[in-house]
């Protein structure tokens, strides 16, 4: 019976030593987690920045007159049409070319006709769905979409490499419910 009773003990203790171990690495490796995010925050704020500055030399060099959202989507409007406005959750069709800042033409129309989406839905990357919002059937305009806005760290895994900004031209064809 005291046999019993000493095992018992002993196998509290040891668990209620591995339970307090088990804490201590948690909140150990709660602090590295807090360091690594701050880390990666500054990391990332630092890309964006780099992103902003690269896309800015682009657009003085072409001479273009841009103008920036709060989310850092690059646009401009160079042609007024007079149709509908774009609203979200309205189905928008789209001539359009995608290229990188090097040039290279990634995707376009003309290659594989007109692109439709319903606008809010996340069916496009997130900087256009955000830019096509101010235009209106008839629009032309270009976007310059920095990697947070268009494919990310991974690219497209087709076209598009890691981490680029892309630009888009376009003309909204036409804007339905």
């Amino acid at each position: 019976m005291i046999m019993k009773h000493c095992i018992g003990a002993l196998l509290l203790v040891t668990l209620l030593l591995g339970y307090s171990c088990k804490q201590q690495e948690d909140r150990k490796h709660s602090r590295h987690a807090g360091k690594d995010k701050e880390s990666m925050v500054r990391v990332n704020q630092y890309l964006v920045s780099k992103d902003e500055e690269i896309i800015e030399n682009y657009i003085k060099r072409r001479g273009w007159n841009m103008e920036l959202t709060e989310t850092g989507l690059w646009y401009m409007i160079y042609r007024k049409g007079n149709g509908k406005p774009v609203r979200k959750d309205t189905r928008v069709t789209i001539e359009y070319s995608v290229s990188l800042l090097d040039g290279t033409l990634c995707y376009h129309s003309d290659e594989s006709g007109p692109k439709q989406f319903v606008v809010g839905k996340g069916e496009i990357e997130p900087g256009l769905d955000e830019g096509i919002l101010l235009l209106r059937s008839g629009d032309k305009a270009r976007f310059i979409l920095p990697p947070h806005l268009a494919y990310g760290l991974i690219g497209d895994e087709n076209k598009i490499p890691a981490r680029s900004v892309i630009v888009y031209d376009l003309t909204v064809l036409s804007v339905d419910k």
